[in-house]
């Protein structure tokens, strides 16, 4: 039964690629209040996330952005169908990469800072199909610069082989296990490549750091920050923002301070700069994880 209702829901999405951009839309409206009703346990997190993150707002004002996070993550899944069904020309025409991309043109490694917003796999595809080039792109009509992210591999078999062959449409990009460590990503990096890293999240206590994240202590993973400096690589955070015709993509000019030697400082710096990001459009981001699901020693739980 379970893989029956994968094959279903894969063809489910690959059918979505075949609709306007506003009837996708539209069912993920129905579907995000769908699950904002549904999911009380999904809710409270991501209600006590704004409450945590900011104590100045309204209840009123909590519940309607809470609201409208819901949304965006329905709208984000389901436009993963054109993501990365839809042809090419599509798909590019959606997609808008703006702001300082000599940043990533240029020559060198790069770690990509690439914080949870809900058009992460947006940003993905946009990057590797416009400046990593598609297979039937020649080398002489691009840079053809190399990428690669980590992957946590899905539970189910056909969920995994779908979203693995989503995430490699474009650009030969690589893909490595989140738990391999950091050996193939560093060599990625030292031959040039670029690392489109999320590392904004909570994944546990081994490897990371306590640091404030909108005053809060948030058990964050200092990848950022030991990644550049073992590939010797520049730092550029790149900010995707869903909008009606699809996604812009922001490439911001590469960080000058980081990394400094001080994993510490350099996480504390770097959830310092991701606030100003989400204070732009707070309910595009994933307010859906359990940012403070680690405590430091004796705090109880938020959740």
């Amino acid at each position: 039964m379970s893989a029956l209702l994968s094959f279903f829901g894969v063809l489910f999405m690959r059918g979505l690629a075949r609709l306007p951009l506003a009837w996708v839309r539209g069912l993920g409206w129905l579907l995000g209040w769908v699950l904002y009703g549904a999911v009380a346990s999904r809710r409270h997190v991501v209600q006590t996330n704004l409450r945590l993150c900011f104590p100045g707002w309204s209840v009123a004002r909590r519940r309607r952005v809470s609201q409208q996070a819901f949304i965006y993550f329905a709208q984000a899944w389901l436009d993963r169908g054109w993501l990365w069904h839809a042809p090419d020309a599509v798909t590019k025409r959606r997609l808008r990469i703006e702001g300082a991309l000599d940043a990533l043109l240029g020559a060198g490694p790069v770690v990509i800072f690439a914080p949870h917003f809900v058009g992460l796999d947006a940003g993905w595809t946009a990057l590797t199909q416009q400046l990593a080039g598609s297979p039937q792109t020649t080398a002489s009509e691009t840079s053809r610069r190399h990428f690669s992210t980590l992957y946590s591999h899905q539970s189910n078999p056909q969920v995994d082989a779908w979203v693995l062959a989503g995430r490699k449409r474009f650009g030969n990009a690589g893909l490595y296990d989140r738990f391999a460590g950091p050996k193939p990503l560093v060599t990625s990096l030292r031959e040039g490549g670029l690392l489109y890293l999320l590392p904004d999240m909570n994944y546990g206590l081994q490897e990371s750091v306590f640091v404030p994240f909108y005053g809060v202590a948030a058990a964050t993973v200092t990848s950022l920050s030991r990644l550049a400096r073992l590939g010797r690589a520049r730092i550029v955070p790149v900010v995707t923002r869903m909008t009606a015709t699809g996604y812009d993509v922001q490439v911001m000019p590469a960080w000058t301070d980081i990394p400094t030697g001080d994993v510490t400082v350099d996480t504390a710096l770097m959830n310092q700069r991701l606030e100003s990001y989400i204070d732009t459009m707070p309910a595009q981001y994933f307010w859906v994880h359990k940012r403070f699901k680690d405590q430091p020693a004796g705090a109880p739980s938020v959740y």
